[in-house]
């Protein structure tokens, strides 16, 4: 068993610190926000994700989960403290390291024996470097520590399952000793175990994610192609993804990329990019392709309900960024309801779990808890996101409770020449 802090209970911390635990380690998770850690120890999450609200209070009655705001309880005989706090984007595209900072220093301070701090987070390049110095700057008195960097590859709605049975497990770090302590705490895993210097590992976890983006925004843009020469673009991503060297994953024409990740981390590579005197070109493209989609919905549907948008009700089918969460940072839904809005529609939103979160962003959508309820009387349905349960909808209910049936299918949800034969006005991406 080993002892194991974990700073930050948000998306990446908390999902690290339960299956750590459940690997049978005593694990400490610490945050700063008194309300979160108070929820958490009365077994309320702070996130819905499948599955880990069964895993945190199973550790938590089996005593290997312990939550905390006291840095010193925290460190008491921690063996590793990973950093697993926010870094948000600037407002110059660059990562705001302010919480990495303060987490640093704060761990520095109350650490009293020999430590592995480890960087949980998605970070700059350089940024362990920068870590190492603000925890000897910071120390009382010199204690022995090293600093690796361990990126996360956690997507939401499948994080655990991610976290227990990953592609890789990256590992960087300039002391061998700890590199090879962090390995082992990653043994149970079973998967590859890449090791390699604290800059190269930061640089992987940006370069995946970029690139993942890349091809979301290429299959994004070759729908549009595909919708003008009369192919089908699902097919088209089919036949490509056979290809060993492409792979079917991430080629799902839509509504683009949003969340916590794909944003900030394409952004800040791009600004990277610059800062060493670089055109990131195909990084600005990929953005620039990303969010074209989301202004293009509105003309869709314009063009679907003859041209004018102005007193008709539009319904959302999906509010968060994407299926099984309730995150809405950076979601498809604001842009889309806000384009429509200033068109003088309507909106309606629907989500499984999304509806707390959403409510805020949303103020102008009137969001509804049952969905028949929502799509009653609207003059259009947009699927924004692909949950499950929109697959098996009763669709003629859905056709007669509308007051005009035209869906624009965001997600390719559907069969369209089944939309068509029912009655629907349909469009569909890239088909």
């Amino acid at each position: 068993m080993k002892q194991i802090c974990v700073v930050g209970v948000g998306y990446v911390g908390l999902v690290t610190a339960a299956c750590f635990a459940d690997l049978g380690n005593r694990v400490v998770a610490l945050d700063v926000d008194e309300k979160r850690v108070e929820n958490l120890k009365k077994g309320i999450m702070p996130i819905y994700e499948p599955g880990l609200e069964e895993l945190v209070k199973r550790n938590v009655k089996g005593g290997r989960l312990i939550f905390t705001t006291s840095y010193a309880d925290a460190m008491k005989g921690a063996e590793y403290a990973f950093i697993a706090v926010g870094t948000p984007s600037g407002g110059d595209g660059n990562a705001d390291l302010q919480y990495v900072q303060a987490a640093a220093e704060s761990i520095a301070k109350n650490m009293t024996t020999p430590l592995i701090i480890i960087n949980k987070s998605t970070v700059p390049i350089g940024t362990g470097d920068w870590v190492a110095d603000i925890v000897k700057k910071a120390q009382p008195g010199p204690i022995e520590f090293a600093v690796v960097s361990c990126p996360e590859f956690l997507r939401e709605g499948s994080a655990i399952a991610d976290f227990m049975s990953p592609h890789r497990n990256v590992i960087g770090s300039l002391d061998k000793d700890a590199a090879n302590k962090v390995a082992q705490l990653h043994l149970p895993l079973r998967a590859p175990i890449v090791i390699t210097d604290l800059r190269t590992a930061e640089m992987i976890k940006y370069a995946s994610n970029a690139f993942l983006a890349t091809k979301i925004s290429f299959i994004n843009e070759l729908a549009d192609l595909c919708e003008l020469v009369g192919a089908d673009v699902k097919e088209v991503a089919t036949g490509m993804g056979y290809d060993a060297r492409i792979g079917r994953y991430f080629l799902d024409a839509g509504l683009g990329w949003g969340g916590s990740c794909f944003p900030k981390d394409v952004q800040a590579l791009a600004f990277m990019a610059k800062e060493m005197g670089l055109n990131p070109r195909i990084l600005n493209d990929v953005m620039e392709v990303n969010y074209d989609r989301r202004s293009a919905v509105s003309k869709h549907v314009e063009k679907m309900l003859g041209g004018n948008l102005k007193g008709k009700t539009i319904g959302l089918l999906g509010l968060a960024f994407k299926e099984n969460t309730d995150d809405m940072r950076d979601a498809p839904s604001v842009d889309i309801s806000n384009a429509l809005i200033a068109e003088g529609a309507n909106v309606r939103g629907y989500d499984p779990v999304a509806r707390e979160t959403a409510a805020p962003l949303m103020p102008a959508v009137e969001i509804f808890d049952d969905i028949y309820e929502m799509v009653a009387g609207c003059d259009a349905l947009i699927v924004v996101t692909p949950w499950n349960e929109f697959k098996q909808l009763d669709l003629d209910k859905v056709k007669d409770l509308m007051k005009t049936p035209a869906v624009y299918d965001g997600r390719n949800m559907y069969d369209p020449a089944r939309m068509r034969e029912m009655g629907f006005t349909y469009k569909a991406v890239g088909r």
